[in-house]
């Protein structure tokens, strides 16, 4: 039996792609009520998620829980450097920020901040693997294909708006980083194609998504269409998957078609945003109405980044909020070496980084807010770890160092939080039901800079966004006769002191 540590990319890799395979197989995933606590009735505060994905790993004492700051100056000693930001106040006295955020800082006052977070101890430490905890609420490798959290919500709550799918995921590209590991969770596993992701890498583009192939005729789209379920309906059972997965791939497509001719495919469409309100949500400086595409070359492989593409996510996903959208994830992106991924440079990326989200985030909130949604919308930005100069996973339980830090800093290039940290990390929560002005949690001032009160793991952090939506941490579906909890084993604990 190999231990955690042992598990490389590879394995990961193989052994999730044969937890999808089998999915295709599974009958139909019954929810299991036998548990009297699963059927609890919880009075939702929201009606719709949107999880601002921080993908990376963001640096708590950098961004949401500063520490002592350390200006940059040659023949630094990096065990000094706990935060290379200073600290700025925040609407609420006792909550403080790092500079760069001061926009998100401003509006503290409608949310909450978890200090705290405490990802898992996966072994040697893997983005995709802590994404996968993250997401799903199971440590990989799982026997059956674990469903997102997303789909969970998609599955157990229904559509508001029959003719909007469920869970819309914006941002995330397959073709970049871990692309085949994150298609592992980014999907609805054992519960359907019906309940899996819509997905639109690029928010730009997103009216081109449920619109027909362009120069494809209506009657052309039509008959493919009609072929490819003929095509589905004859295959034999195991061949494609059970019945039950077959049928809710082909319910998906009903539902794709729906939106096609619904009034509110126009969500999709940013060109009918006015050009001011597009500007509020993207960096100062970016032009809404030119291109933001911009090459770059790694590796020999050729990456597409789009400065503002977070921004225009969060805009997107205010519009599909209006229309019903169960569940919305926005993301940074994942990519290695670029984004929260600061392995090097990392003062100078998280200075871009917070030009990205500051506005975004921080407009998304107002925007809701304004439209009257914020009290039944639940903004949930979180990162998969957090990240430290020194500690490579937690103090009591390091892993295997990843990077190189040098015993002197001399070049700003070392400047910055370089490890992944386990053992504390921040997540903001806005709206739905979630007390204003709230802090859950305590870090230690100085390195190790752990969680000393208030720890939240990945099941009390789902069972807190599950409360919300009125779906007990304790709920359960059967697969492969067997029960499959919505919490790891059903142990999840929401945070009540949380909610307002």
């Amino acid at each position: 039996m190999k231990t955690n540590a042992q598990w490389n990319r590879r394995e990961f890799l193989r052994t999730a792609s044969a937890a999808t395979l089998s999915a295709l197989a599974a009958g139909y995933p019954r929810p299991l009520f036998g548990n009297e606590s699963a059927t609890e009735k919880i009075k939702p505060t929201a009606d719709t998620i949107i999880v601002l994905w921080m993908g990376g790993g963001m640096a708590h004492t950098e961004t949401f829980d500063p520490k002592r700051h350390t200006p940059f100056e040659k023949g630094l000693d990096p065990n000094k450097v706990l935060s290379t930001f200073p600290i700025i106040d925040t609407a609420v006295d006792e909550i403080k920020f790092s500079a760069g955020l001061e926009k998100l800082a401003a509006v503290m006052d409608r949310g909450a901040l978890i200090r705290g977070y405490t990802a898992g101890d996966l072994g040697f430490i893997l983005h995709s693997r802590h994404q996968y905890q993250w997401h799903t609420g199971y440590a990989p490798p799982q026997t059956v294909a674990a469903p997102h959290i997303g789909a969970v919500i998609a599955r157990t709550l229904g559509p508001l708006n029959p003719a909007v799918p469920a869970f819309v995921n914006i941002g995330q590209r397959f073709d970049v980083g871990e692309s085949e590991e994150i298609k592992a969770f980014t999907t609805a596993g054992f519960l359907g194609s019906e309940y899996g992701p819509f997905n639109i890498p690029y928010p730009d583009q997103a009216a081109d998504s449920v619109r027909p192939p362009a120069g494809m005729s209506p009657s052309r789209f039509e008959n493919r269409d009609k072929f490819y379920k003929r095509l589905l309906a004859k295959s034999p059972v195991g061949e494609f998957g059970s019945d039950y997965q077959k049928e809710s791939l082909l319910r998906s497509m009903d539902r794709a078609h729906l939106l096609l001719s619904s009034p509110a495919a126009k969500a999709f469409d940013l060109s009918l945003e006015p050009k001011e309100s597009v500007q509020e949500y993207l960096p100062a400086g970016v032009d809404p109405g030119k291109s933001f595409d911009a090459a770059r070359v790694r590796d020999g492989s050729y990456e597409r980044q789009t400065v503002g593409r977070f921004g225009l996510g969060c805009l997107l996903a205010r519009r599909l909020a209006e229309v019903g959208a169960r569940y919305i994830e926005v993301t940074t992106e994942y990519i290695p070496f670029l984004n929260w991924d600061t392995h090097e440079n990392g003062h100078d990326k998280l200075v871009e980084m917070k030009k990205q989200i500051d506005s975004a985030v921080s407009h998304l909130v107002l925007d809701l807010e304004k439209r009257g949604l914020l009290n039944r919308t639940l903004i949930v930005l979180a990162s998969e770890f957090s990240r430290d100069m020194m500690t490579e996973g937690k103090p009591d339980n390091k892993v295997k160092d990843q990077v190189e830090v040098p015993d002197v800093i001399n070049d700003m290039k070392h400047y910055g939080m370089h490890r992944h940290f386990t053992d504390a990390g921040s997540v903001l929560l806005f709206g739905g039901g979630i007390k204003k002005g709230c802090l859950h949690g305590v870090t230690a001032p100085e390195r190790p800079c752990k969680t000393l009160e208030g720890r939240v793991v990945i099941e009390d952090l789902h069972a807190t966004l599950y409360q919300a939506m009125g779906i007990s941490p304790k709920l359960a579906y059967e697969v492969e006769k067997r029960p499959f909890y919505v919490t790891r084993d059903g142990l999840g604990k929401p945070v009540l002191p949380l909610f307002g």
